[in-house]
């Protein structure tokens, strides 16, 4: 993608100070008490950045400068991943390294515009989205997992969905003698980037020029589930990131937007994953086909079909009403707007409380062998 693609694509939205920090950054303080050894690995990439910074003498120089420490951030947080099964120090270096775009003392005049498209443009690269290139001659999966959330309430909360991505990015796998890549990116807990288009911009390539599989993830309930039917609004009683609510109840649901506008589409869609191969990986985790969904005509059954729901206005999704129902709503609306005949669908993973690297390495364990499955024919 060019510059000004990574600009106009991401399209997140930031503080509208240069110079103010978000809501996630003011939690660093609190993270660093809790986890006081996290960042070690980051260390000297998160100073070098702060001097390089200083020194840069125009927006050109920044725009290489965030590329490169995006890309090494990525690539560190993978690597370190394999040693500590943590994803939580690639969330909090990400943020010590935006605070530091925000309020930079630079040598030439940068306002809130430009900032905002530096922070657009390290995002990309310390989310593993300019990081996706498939080897030819391979079967494709695309995996996306999500940032820690809810941290107001556990500040050292880990997230599996996003342990997964980093210790399967790039990872070849062997499915019936065919090899298959995985390639991945984590996605932001925050309303506004989804409003924004940070799922369309970052499938559209992948349904127009469709890999084999796409698989989003998020962590979710006591199992695992394979979210049937994802709804298309918002009814979670809590935050993102930002400590946005969604303005929706289970009485009230409200419509997501796209780019500005209402987001189109049916009130349910129905994923479309090879669901009888992934329900053959049953160890250590028993795994689900959730087809449970809420409308505001009936609350938590199982619709016979999809069909059964065509004048129905949705409260949750299988998924629920958060953004790990919307993720999954979101590919597979774009799967169906451009035609894409690939297994689209959404896997919740076992919660975790805080951290639990044993548990979360088995977790990540059974993804595997489901994505295995799932391509498996």
């Amino acid at each position: 993608m060019t510059l000004k693609a990574v600009c106009l694509c991401l399209s997140l939205i930031f503080s509208a100070s240069s110079l103010a920090a978000s809501v996630e950054e003011n939690r660093s303080e609190a993270a660093k008490a809790a986890m006081p050894h996290l960042l070690a690995p980051f260390e000297t990439q998160i100073s070098k950045l702060s001097t390089s910074l200083v020194a840069a003498k125009n927006s050109t120089e920044v725009e290489a400068l965030l590329i490169s420490t995006g890309q090494t951030l990525w690539n560190t947080a993978r690597q370190q991943a394999r040693q500590t099964t943590d994803d939580r120090p690639l969330y909090w270096a990400r943020l010590a390294i935006t605070q530091q775009i925000r309020d930079s003392k630079l040598g030439f005049d940068a306002d809130a515009a430009l900032r905002n498209s530096w922070l657009a443009l390290f995002e990309q690269n310390s989310r593993g989205i300019q990081d996706i290139r498939y080897t030819q001659g391979v079967k494709r999966i695309l995996f996306t997992g999500f940032d820690p959330f809810l941290l107001d309430r556990n500040i050292n909360q880990s997230n599996p969905s996003g342990l997964a991505a980093l210790l399967l990015d790039g990872k070849f796998i062997e499915v019936n003698g065919q090899r298959a890549q995985i390639e991945t990116a984590i996605a932001p807990v925050r309303f506004a980037d989804f409003d924004a288009g940070f799922v369309e911009d970052l499938l559209t390539t992948y349904l127009k020029n469709p890999v084999d599989l796409i698989v989003t993830v998020s962590m979710g309930r006591k199992d695992f589930d394979l979210e049937r039917y994802p709804g298309k609004r918002r009814s979670a009683d809590f935050p993102d990131n930002l400590n946005i609510k969604t303005g929706g109840t289970l009485t009230n649901p409200v419509l997501p937007l796209l780019k500005g506008k209402t987001l189109p589409g049916a009130e349910f869609v129905e994923f479309s994953l090879p669901i009888k191969n992934m329900l053959t990986v049953q160890t250590p985790f028993i795994v689900h086909d959730n087809c449970t969904i809420s409308t505001l005509r009936q609350k938590e059954y199982c619709p016979k079909n999809l069909a059964a729901l065509a004048n129905e206005v949705s409260v949750e999704g299988s998924g629920g009403g958060y953004l790990s129902n919307e993720i999954s709503y979101r590919s597979l609306r774009l799967r169906d707007q451009l035609g894409a005949k690939i297994p689209v669908g959404h896997i919740h993973t076992p919660a975790i409380k805080q951290y639990d690297a044993d548990k979360e390495a088995a977790i990540v364990q059974q993804i595997e062998e489901m994505l295995k499955a799932a391509l498996a024919k």
